[in-house]
């Protein structure tokens, strides 16, 4: 994913869940030049500072942690994660992809100069304020997408929604990556996972190539029986494809393609199906409906950033979407905080509070009784969203952030346990939807 600038519309949105219990983040409306990981974003609730000092934490690369010893609750196939497969190391890749990612500017080229250049140097300065249980992994190591996998398994996630760009084409700080999709495709499938799409915004990316895309990725990969797709209230199995950055398309440009009297229309033809926009601004709403689209998606686990991403705002989108027959899937997540590579961003930093945040999005999502709940991310290290495995880890001038007091599969664990809270709830509330579906069909 092109990394997101998403500025929202308005300068604040009230206090965003999270912030109200970090004075020293709150106060921090000025701009600094300090870009030392140890004194910025005093985030002190999960990172034991003290003992940090006193103790040197070896972390071993590729080696997981096993959170679930026993046999976890049946997967959730309503219960997707957003998954990157965009990380390289020299073993794999020949050189880092990623982890070395640079230090962003700022749309304000008088903030920009405020703060320092270049980028992260790779294994111990990565562009994270966390650090991977599996340290600085590659995405093609087929042991690391197991290990991916399984934890996936253990937290009962059903579906990975793939970030993906058609072949040969890639975000400006990474590699092709359409080449990795078998090898994912066939770890999801040993697990019982199902894998969705999450299209990306690339160059020129319109209703033509949108087309070219969708033909693609369905006979390409669409009989692999980890294939996702959702059964409908009419009993139709279709393919689910998330497009990203879909607000920055014409909405007559996605009529075309996802309207039945559209140019390129895919409707009723054997490349039909689903297709999620993102929902940012409120307006978006009638333009995703002119647009053709199936249902809306929130991708951000900032709380108060955009009209999507804030909680107070779902029974409201959900209602909408009731009102036209579209999906409403929000998008919860475990926190957020990107000043390895957006050291001016720190006002949208969510503080994870212990776990605290993750169960308020998602009790946040239940409640608003959504036909899917999405998680933001598994493993987007970059903007701090990850739920997959962390350990502490310190240089001698960073201090990374970690789960602790918790175990590194922390958020493994809280997943998995509302993920049985909302198969159990859907259930039930699906009934009055007459929605049919229980599993998803391959």
């Amino acid at each position: 994913m092109g990394l997101k600038m998403l500025r929202p519309n308005k300068a604040a949105f009230g206090d965003p869940f999270g912030l109200d219990l970090l004075p020293e983040i709150r106060q921090q409306t000025h701009l600094t030049k300090v870009f030392d990981s140890q004194k910025s974003d005093k985030i002190s609730s999960e990172t034991n500072i003290k003992n940090l000092k006193s103790e040197e934490i070896i972390v071993k690369a590729s080696v997981a942690s096993e959170p679930h010893p026993e046999e976890p609750p049946p997967l959730n196939y309503y219960l997707h994660v957003f998954y990157y497969s965009w990380y390289g190391n020299p073993q794999f890749d020949g050189k880092y992809i990623h982890w070395n990612h640079p230090v962003l500017s700022h749309w304000d080229p008088q903030i920009t100069k405020k703060y320092p250049k270049g980028k992260h140097n790779p294994p111990d300065d990565i562009g994270s304020r966390f650090y991977p249980e599996l340290g600085s992994y590659s995405s093609r190591d087929p042991s690391v997408i197991e290990t991916h996998m399984k934890q996936m398994y253990s937290a009962s996630i059903g579906v990975l929604a793939l970030s993906w760009y058609p072949p040969d084409l890639n975000d400006e700080n990474g590699e092709p990556t359409d080449n990795l999709v078998p090898t994912i495709l066939d770890k999801a499938h040993k697990y019982n996972l199902k894998v969705t799409f999450h299209i990306e915004p690339y160059k020129n990316r319109d209703d033509k190539t949108m087309y070219q895309n969708v033909k693609y990725i369905i006979d390409k990969y669409g009989n692999h029986p980890a294939f996702y797709r959702y059964k409908t209230k009419n009993g139709n199995a279709l393919p689910m494809f998330y497009v990203y950055d879909s607000y920055i398309t014409a909405s007559q440009k996605w009529a075309n393609l996802l309207t039945s009297s559209g140019s390129q229309s895919i409707r009723n033809s054997p490349y039909d199906a689903l297709f999620i926009a993102l929902l940012v601004d409120k307006k978006h709403r009638y333009r995703i409906l002119r647009g053709g689209f199936d249902g809306i998606y929130t991708y951000f686990a900032t709380n108060g950033f955009t009209y999507g991403s804030s909680y107070e705002n779902w029974a409201k989108i959900k209602y909408f979407c009731d009102q036209f027959d579209l999906m409403f899937i929000p998008s919860v997540g475990p926190g957020y905080i990107d000043t390895s590579i957006r050291p001016w961003n720190s006002h949208n930093t969510r503080n994870r509070i212990n776990g605290k945040y993750y169960e308020t999005a998602l009790s946040a999502a239940l409640q608003a009784h959504p036909s899917i709940i999405s998680i933001t991310s598994f493993n987007e290290w970059h903007e701090g969203t990850q739920i997959e495995s962390a350990v502490p880890k310190r240089t001698s001038n960073i201090v990374y952030l970690d789960y602790r007091p918790h175990k590194p599969s922390l958020y493994l664990e809280l997943t998995r346990k509302w993920s049985e809270k909302y198969r159990k709830e859907r259930a039930i509330y699906a009934l009055g939807h007459q929605e049919l579906s229980t599993q998803p069909v391959s």
